[in-house]
C-alpha cells in the first residue's frame, strides 16, 4: 500500500483493509480517499466481500446442512418442536442438538435425548416421543464424533450399516427406542469408538465378531434386546472395557475365559440370558471387577473359590443350576454388599467363615438344599428368615431352633 495519509484509516476500516491485503497479497492497491465517491463504493464492496468470506468460513458446509435436513425428514417429533430451530443456512449455530468442530466447522455432534432437563422439556411438561427412522443420510456427515438419539421410545428401523464408515465416531448411544435389525457386521471398523449403547431396543441377531476389534471401547450396553448366539471367544481383546452390560437377551453358550484378560472391567452383567457351562475361575482373579451378575441363566458346576476371595463386592449367581458345597473361604478381606446364591442346588452347611467377613450386607441362600445349624453372630444376627427359607434342613436363628 503506497504512502496513504493516516486520516484515511479509522480503526475499523484499517482492520478490514489489513485483513484484505494480507488475504489477497495485492501490493499494487492504491490509497482510498474517503472523500472520493468512487473509492467509497469500492470500499463498501470490499467490506461486503469480507463479511461474506467470514460468514462462509464459520458456517457449516452446505453438504452437512443438506444431510441434516434429510435426516430430519425421516423423523417426526410432534410435541416439543425440537426441529423448529433448524432454519437458516448455518447449522453450526442455534440448531437444537447440533454442534460443530471449531476448526473445520463440520457437524461433529448430534445430541438428542428424549429424557432431559433441558428447558424445552420443562416447558412442555413431558418427556420426548419421536417416530420415524434413523436415515442413512447421517453417514454423509464425515466428521461426526457422537451420535446420541436416546429415549425417544418410538424410533424404529435399523441401525444404518454405513455408520461403520464414520472414522471419527466416539459415541453411539441409541438407548430406549424400538430399533430392530442386527448390529452392523463391520462395526469393528470404528477404532475410536468408546461408548456403544443400544440398550432397550429390539436388536436381534448375534454379537458380530468384529466388535472385538473396538480397541478403544470402554462402555458396552446391549441390555434388553433380542440378541442371541454366543459371546465372541475373543471378547477379551476389548482391553479398555470397564462396563459390559449384556443382560435381558437370549445369549447362549459359555462365558469365554478370555474375559479375564480385560483388566479394567469393573461391571459385568450377563443376567437373564441362556448362558451355560461353568464359571471360569480366572474371573475371580480380575483386579478391579466389583459387580458380577450371572443370575437367571443355565450355569452349572460349582462356585470357584476365587469368586469369594476376590475384589467382587456385588455377586449374584441366583437362579442357575450350580451345585456342590459353598466354599468355606470367607475372611477379613471379604466385603460383600450383595451375595445372592438363591435358587440353585447347593448342599451342605452354611459356611462358618462368613462370620469372619468384614462386611456382608445382603445374603440370600434360600431355595437350595443346605442343611445344619445356621452360625451365630454377625452377619447372621441381622439377617431375616427369608435369607434361608426353602432349604432341606437348616435350623437356628432366624429359623426354628435346632
Amino acid at each position: 500500500m503506497l504512502n496513504c495519509p493516516s486520516s484515511v484509516f479509522t480503526p475499523l476500516n484499517q482492520g478490514f483493509l489489513l485483513f484484505f491485503l494480507n488475504k489477497f497479497q495485492d501490493k499494487n492497491i492504491i490509497c482510498f480517499e474517503p472523500n472520493n465517491v468512487r473509492m467509497k463504493r469500492v470500499f463498501s464492496i470490499i467490506l461486503l466481500l469480507l463479511v461474506t468470506v467470514i460468514s462462509t468460513v464459520t458456517s457449516c458446509p452446505p453438504s452437512d446442512r443438506a444431510a441434516l435436513l434429510r435426516f430430519k425428514g425421516a423423523l417426526h417429533e410432534p410435541f416439543l418442536g425440537i426441529f423448529n430451530s433448524w432454519t437458516g443456512t448455518d447449522c453450526c449455530h442455534n440448531w437444537y442438538g447440533i454442534s460443530c468442530d471449531p476448526e473445520s466447522h463440520q457437524v461433529a455432534d448430534i445430541n438428542f435425548r428424549g429424557e432431559s432437563e433441558d428447558p424445552i422439556f420443562e416447558r412442555a411438561g413431558r418427556s420426548g416421543f419421536m417416530t420415524g427412522v434413523i436415515s442413512a443420510e447421517i453417514c454423509k456427515l464425515p466428521r461426526l464424533s457422537s451420535i446420541i438419539i436416546a429415549d425417544w421410545k418410538g424410533i424404529t428401523g435399523e441401525i444404518p450399516k454405513c455408520i461403520a464408515t464414520l472414522p471419527f465416531l466416539r459415541i453411539l448411544d441409541l438407548i430406549g427406542n424400538k430399533i430392530s435389525g442386527e448390529i452392523p457386521s463391520d462395526i469393528g471398523r470404528l477404532q475410536r469408538l468408546t461408548v456403544l449403547n443400544i440398550a432397550d431396543n429390539q436388536i436381534s441377531g448375534r454379537i458380530p465378531s468384529s466388535l472385538t476389534n473396538l480397541s478403544s471401547l470402554m462402555h458396552l450396553d446391549l441390555r434388553n434386546n433380542k440378541i442371541s448366539g454366543p459371546i465372541p471367544r475373543a471378547f477379551g481383546r476389548l482391553r479398555m472395557l470397564s462396563r459390559a452390560l449384556l443382560s435381558g437377551n437370549q445369549i447362549s453358550g459359555p462365558i469365554p475365559g478370555s474375559i479375564s484378560q480385560i483388566y479394567r472391567l469393573a461391571d459385568f452383567d450377563l443376567s437373564m440370558n441362556k448362558i451355560s457351562g461353568v464359571i471360569p475361575p480366572s474371573i475371580g482373579r480380575m483386579a478391579v471387577l466389583a459387580t458380577l451378575n450371572l443370575d437367571c441363566n443355565n450355569i452349572t458346576g460349582t462356585i470357584p473359590t476365587t469368586l469369594l476371595t476376590s475384589a467382587i463386592s456385588n455377586l449374584n449367581l441366583s437362579r442357575n443350576a450350580l451345585g456342590g458345597k459353598i466354599p468355606d473361604v470367607f475372611g477379613a478381606r471379604s466385603y460383600f454388599t450383595v451375595i445372592d446364591l438363591s435358587h440353585n442346588n447347593f448342599r451342605g452347611p452354611v459356611p462358618r467363615s462368613l462370620s469372619a467377613a468384614s462386611y456382608i450386607g445382603h445374603l440370600d441362600l434360600s431355595y437350595n438344599h443346605l442343611c445344619g445349624r445356621i452360625p451365630a453372630g454377625a452377619p447372621f444376627d441381622h439377617l431375616e428368615a427369608s435369607s434361608f427359607v426353602y432349604n432341606d434342613c437348616l435350623c437356628g436363628k432366624p429359623l426354628r431352633a435346632c
